[in-house]
């Protein structure tokens, strides 16, 4: 006696999925943009703390750039957006450049 079977098989692929790449962002120093001034910009834009962002200014002014964050890259364009137009708003030029994680 001769049994007929349907066999359903699933099969699965493995996906692999890449995660998105990250962007540091940086602020350069310059000789115009207050201290005061980049402090709110790294609370405002960057949600610092008070203290964080006083350490990240120190960076800028001493070390010539400070990392204010690490975002995906489409939010990074974006702070780095507001942050310039906070800046040109209030006469500095101050500026900020991204770069891969």
């Amino acid at each position: 006696m001769a049994y007929e079977s349907d066999f359903n098989i699933a099969v699965q692929e493995k996906v692999s999925i890449k995660k998105p790449d990250k962007y540091v962002v940086i602020m350069h120093n310059d000789d115009y943009s207050t201290m005061d001034f980049v402090v709110s910009v790294l609370v405002e834009v960057f949600s610092k703390k008070q203290e964080e962002a006083m350490q990240i200014m120190l960076d800028v002014h001493r070390k010539g750039q400070g990392i204010c964050g690490v975002f995906l890259r489409e939010i990074a364009e974006t702070k780095i957006e507001i942050a310039h137009e906070k800046a040109k708003t209030a006469g500095y030029p101050l500026r900020c450049s991204m770069e891969k994680e």
